[in-house]
């Protein structure tokens, strides 16, 4: 009887031991099971961003890749208007030095051996030079699309137009890299217009403001072309000269050396 009533004793003693041990083991494992639900949530979460960075860094790259083909695409695009530029700044040149047209004779300043005013510091023009280099800063977009716009009206002979263009380019921009070739362009829409009274002065402003400019031959021999439809022939055969001694090489001194010859200047 004493070992059955210290049995019953000692399983009475345990019981709450071991109530309380089931209980403690019941709670680690739902804390494990929470901790487990968050380290999955986490793992998730780092391959997500995983996944996340590798986009970035593709779309990172595949931006890289249109950026630089846009580049190119502009370079190519200034390239091909600078050309353009050139080639008919020739064809003008050509057509003008095989037909010429009489005009009223007014008593035009000569330019031939003025002296050449101070001007901004540019892009330095060797003998024969033509076409504008391209420049190693990036330009303005408003200024170059400004720039295409006119000279895009020129292009269409749309040429009153285009000088309001060019007009309204040069108090913008004024010492723009275009502003030397929306002079000279200026000049042009009055000269094919055969308004040689402005295109003389809009010629000469190129020779002023834009001494080292590679429109300046071009600007020389219309001078040159003007002064002899003005009748003024010594003074178009001394600005056909001095753009022949300045710019041996040059187109426009080809020109210049063909014209004196047929017009027996």
């Amino acid at each position: 009887m004493r070992r059955i009533a210290l049995l019953l004793t000692l399983s009475l003693a345990v019981a709450p031991l071991l109530a309380v041990e089931s209980a403690d083991v019941a709670g680690l494992d739902n804390r494990v099971k929470v901790l487990e639900r968050k380290v999955k949530a986490i793992s998730d979460l780092v391959l997500r961003m995983d996944r996340m960075q590798r986009e970035v860094q593709q779309l990172r790259g595949e931006l890289e890749e249109q950026v630089h083909a846009m580049e190119g695409m502009k370079q190519r695009q200034r390239e091909l208007y600078l050309d353009v530029d050139r080639r008919l700044g020739q064809v003008t040149s050509q057509d003008a030095s095989q037909t010429p047209a009489p005009a009223a004779p007014v008593v035009v300043p000569p330019v031939a051996g003025e002296t050449k005013p101070e001007a901004p510091a540019r892009p330095a023009a060797g003998p024969g030079a033509i076409s504008k280099p391209i420049p190693a800063m990036a330009l303005s977009p408003r200024e170059e699309k400004a720039y295409q716009q006119a000279f895009e009206l020129l292009s269409q002979r749309r040429y009153k137009e285009a000088q309001q263009r060019f007009q309204g380019f040069l108090k913008q921009y004024p010492d723009g890299f275009y502003a030397d070739n929306a002079q000279y362009w200026l000049a042009e829409a009055s000269y094919v217009t055969r308004d040689f009274d402005t295109a003389l002065a809009e010629f000469s402003t190129v020779l002023k403001q834009y001494p080292d400019s590679p429109k300046v031959p071009g600007a020389m021999l219309k001078i040159g072309y003007i002064q002899y439809e003005k009748q003024q022939l010594g003074e178009a055969r001394q600005t056909l000269e001095a753009l022949i001694d300045r710019f041996p090489g040059s187109s426009a001194a080809r020109l210049a050396t063909s014209f004196i010859r047929k017009k027996g200047l």
